[in-house]
């Protein structure tokens, strides 16, 4: 990756940049600019103040692999901070240390954290995501793999929009399979690894084998682009270090401190790539295996739906049997109260390694339930009770999260906000790069940066419209198709394409001519802020919103004025990690050389005499290897590949790598936070909301059946429970929409779990609901269900209130066939070869009948709706035929 600047002559002057967060080798060294002297290490007994005897333990632990078990809450980034800390301060250099995260945002706080603790040299490190340390390795090695390094990376939507061109070509049908199906098909196939002539090997159906065929023509599309889509640069990089056993052996060695956060959320193709770095334990090349430490907690593995697999943290110690195991269970976030009522619903989860998180914090509060009629009341209890703990000074609006299982869950806390004027923001809708005019803008710059990206290129031809219909690009396809070049090229051709009429030819022309000035406009020096704005003038985008008379195109414009800004300071902090990092590189050069010329530098912590990597990582009489001996100035030039990666790229690449998660506001925004359960991972809030408790909702009506799905639903209510320091609220409806129809579902049944003596149920429900003698719902209210009148584990302290539908509800009947709530109606009873009919899914055939009563479900087959299971409780919006 690159920083260049155009010199006089026309060449570029500057360095190279290795990656989003360590961009070395900046100039900054002078006549008038010394070489910056590097911060001594610190006293290695600071660094295990304040920590608990199993922190510490984490801390030091030298040799064997290492899986720490973090509860929520149990301070688990201090431990990975602190033992970076401490293994620079042992002797280890920033260039061996690889620490791996999920979003950039926790990537750019461990460093942040190291840096307070060690000084600037810390920004030598490798510390980025998964995907972002892919990208500075693939950028390097890329002609390994017969790429160049200046690649564009496609996201979800420029996957999706290859593989619906793939499928045009092929003749699929895409309102019978989808692209967006089949994308998410191949990535399902990437992140097991599979390639495509494996997928076509193993297909077993007529869908797999039309899988595998776009996957196979959607490979070639994006390397005939220069592209890699996110999932190819995980997977493209184990092949790397799989097929390039010297390019293998060079990271092993570089790399001697491997850390990875978050390991349960990691998927096979992130597991394979973390053990491809790591290396094998006995490797006949003489090189050692590094030290790898993993922190997780299984109890929080809640991303089975992307592929992330619990079993690589349950089985860590049966993939590396002379492995040690470390448990944080002291939580320094949450009162007893709520960890108490964490402890209890995730106790119930099969097969898990026993876990009791606890703190010397003190009870605290209460959890506080409440049971509201409807989702509007459940709404309006939220609103008052923010409201409450504002104007009594016990919180502020930044202080509070609402978390909810879907995002449809919303709705009604939405409108209630708005009509209340409670200030609030929705994490996880629409984001700014996925809109309309921001993702044109950006394909602009990218097709600038990257001539070959068809995607961009297609995207933005007839964007804004200047005439090149749909016709006219499928010639152009065509003709590139038949001269096996690619689709930029044959625009550059345009007279020679048979057939297309003279207004195309021109139309075309002016793009091309377009283009190319852009082009020149970054030759000559341009940053990527100065060529959005020269896009939108250039083009006459910003002309045509100004015109129309389309109120949301007022938004539309300052959307793409608020992405010049953002591109400005984006480029500010690229060129100012070049800077930072190339200080820093330069000081710990400048270290290592005064050590060098004194002789062997004593660390300031001995190493422990029975590990067998010794402090500096590898000795280096054991293995001889010319890069481990060079100094860590030089692993920019070691990993930047043979290319220099322009800023416009480089800044590209930034916005291409960020997270969702990077997404969500700070506390001090002064506005309540609302998000769905899965986005609210690794945040933690004063006062949580934990809204609709219901068997149905949460846990989600798919995993009532399924008893893996029902523990993941488990641990997700484990991580929403504990995301809260102070304060939590539990709350669920008696009735609520659902098909456009109001239904009722029985409590959670993660409620029954919570002891009694730590929850306040401060309004329950006492409901006498309608149902058919004998049917199999009469046991579903009876008194040992939390948050109802009669008794059992409520725990309530207030007098009952009964509800306003009494015993009154009737079965409801509308449309094509009887629709009743889950109160009103018994379970579906199905056989197989029974036709039905759904609202959804349409006509289908029962293939499989599983289970009795609540736990009731069918397998039926809708056709090219595909095949679905469902739970037969009453409610579900189909009829039997």
């Amino acid at each position: 990756m690159g920083w260049a600047p155009v010199s006089e002559d026309g060449g570029t002057l500057g360095c190279e940049m290795t990656s989003l967060f360590d961009l070395p080798a900046h100039p900054t060294a002078g006549p008038d600019r010394p070489v910056p002297v590097a911060a001594p290490a610190p006293d290695a007994s600071v660094l295990l103040e304040g920590l608990n005897p199993q922190q510490r333990a984490a801390v030091e632990h030298r040799g064997a692999p290492l899986l720490v078990v973090a509860g929520a809450g149990s301070g688990k980034t201090r431990v990975l901070t602190r033992r970076i800390a401490w293994l620079l301060a042992a002797g280890a250099r920033p260039g061996e240390i690889l620490a791996i995260t999920f979003t950039n945002k926790a990537a750019g706080e461990m460093k942040e954290r190291v840096a307070d603790l060690v000084g600037p040299r810390a920004r030598a490190m490798w510390v980025s995501t998964f995907h972002s340390m892919c990208v500075r390795i693939l950028r390097a090695e890329a002609a390994e793999l017969g790429m160049r390094s200046g690649f564009t990376i496609y996201d979800a939507a420029d996957s999706q929009r290859l593989v619906q061109m793939v499928a045009s070509d092929l003749d699929i049908d895409t309102k019978k399979t989808s692209a967006k199906a089949l994308a998410n098909q191949i990535s399902t196939l990437k992140n097991e690894l599979i390639d495509p002539d494996v997928a076509l090997d193993r297909a077993d159906s007529d869908l797999a084998k039309m899988v595998a065929q776009v996957y196979e023509s959607y490979q070639s599309r994006l390397r005939a682009a220069n592209a890699f889509d996110f999932d190819d640069l995980i997977m493209q990089t184990v092949d790397l270090l799989q097929r390039f056993p010297a390019v293998a052996e060079h990271y092993r060695r570089r790399f001697r401190h491997v850390l990875v956060d978050e390991y349960q959320d990691t998927n096979h193709a992130q597991y394979m790539l973390v053990r491809e770095l790591v290396g094998p334990p006995d490797d006949e090349g003489g090189v050692p295996p590094a030290e790898l430490v993993v922190v997780g907690d299984a109890d929080q593995s809640i991303y089975a739906f992307r592929g992330a697999t619990i079993r690589n943290i349950v089985e860590f110690e049966r993939d590396y049997p002379n492995a040690r195991t470390i448990l944080l269970e002291q939580n320094y976030r949450s009162t007893q109260n709520i960890l108490s009522a964490a402890n209890a619903v995730i106790a119930r989860n099969p097969q898990r390694r026993a876990k009791n998180l606890w703190t010397a914090e003190g009870a605290g509060s209460q959890v506080i339930g409440w049971v509201a009629d409807s989702e509007y009341d459940e709404a309006r209890f939220v609103a008052g009770e923010i409201d409450r703990l504002v104007d009594g000074g016990d919180a502020r609006f930044g202080d509070v999260a609402i978390f909810y299982r879907t995002n449809g869950a919303s709705r009604a806390i939405e409108d209630v906000f708005v009509r209340s004027g409670m200030p609030y923001r929705i994490v996880g809708g629409v984001r700014f790069y996925e809109r309309k005019e921001v993702r044109d803008g950006l394909a602009y710059l990218r097709a600038v940066a990257n001539p070959d990206d068809e995607v961009s290129l297609r995207r933005i031809l007839n964007t804004p419209r200047r005439g090149i219909g749909d016709r006219a690009e499928a010639q152009v396809a065509v003709f590139a198709e038949q001269e096996r070049i690619t689709f930029a090229q044959a625009l550059e051709r345009v007279s020679d394409i048979p057939g297309l009429v003279p207004r195309s030819v021109n139309a075309i022309s002016g793009f091309t001519g377009l283009m190319a000035g852009l082009r020149q406009l970054v030759a000559d020096g341009g940053d990527p802020a100065d060529l959005m704005s020269a896009v939108l003038e250039r083009t006459g985008y910003r002309a045509e919103l100004e015109e129309s008379s389309d109120p949301q195109d007022g938004s539309r414009l300052e959307n793409l004025q608020q992405l010049v800004t953002v591109l400005r300071e984006t480029t500010e902090s690229v060129i100012a990690a070049q800077q930072a990092a190339a200080e820093a590189l330069e000081a710990d050069a400048s270290q290592a050389a005064a050590e060098s010329a004194v002789g062997e530098a004593t660390p300031s912590v001995p190493p422990d005499p029975n590990a067998p990597v010794p402090t500096g990582g590898i000795d280096d009489s054991a293995v001889a290897d010319p890069a481990a001996e060079r100094d860590d100035a030089d692993i920019g030039a070691a990993a930047a590949g043979t290319e220099d990666l322009p800023l416009l790229a480089a800044v590209l690449e930034q916005v291409s790598l960020v997270a969702d998660a990077d997404q969500v506001p700070d506390s001090t925004e002064g506005v309540v936070t609302l998000m769905t359960l899965h986005t609210a991972k690794g945040l933690e809030f004063p006062v949580v909301f934990v809204t609709g408790w219901e068997d149905g909702v949460f846990p989600h009506m798919r995993a009532l059946a399924d008893e893996t799905e029902l523990a993941e639903e488990r641990r997700l209510a484990y991580v929403g429970i504990t995301r809260a320091r102070q304060r939590l609220y539990l709350t669920r409806a008696v009735n609520r929409s659902a098909w456009g129809q109001p239904s009722s579902n029985p409590p959670s049944r993660f409620l029954e779990d919570i002891p009694p003596q730590v929850i306040d149920w401060q309004r329950v429900v006492e409901v006498q609901p309608y149902v058919e003698r004998g049917g199999a719902y009469e046991s579903l209210f009876a008194g040992n269900r939390p948050g109802y009148a009669g008794g059992g584990r409520g725990g309530r302290s207030s007098p009952v209130t009964a509800s306003r539908f009494g015993d009154r509800i009737p079965p409801r009947v509308g449309g094509s066939g009887t629709r009743g709530s889950a109160l009103g109606k018994a379970p579906l009873e199905l056989a197989v070869g029974d036709r039905v009919s759904h609202d959804k899914y349409g006509l289908g055939t029962v293939k499989v009948v599983e289970g009795v009563g609540l736990r009731a479900t069918a397998t039926i087959d809708f056709g090219t709706a595909g095949t679905v299971r469902l739970m037969l409780i009453g409610g579900v919006p189909m009829v039997k035929l």
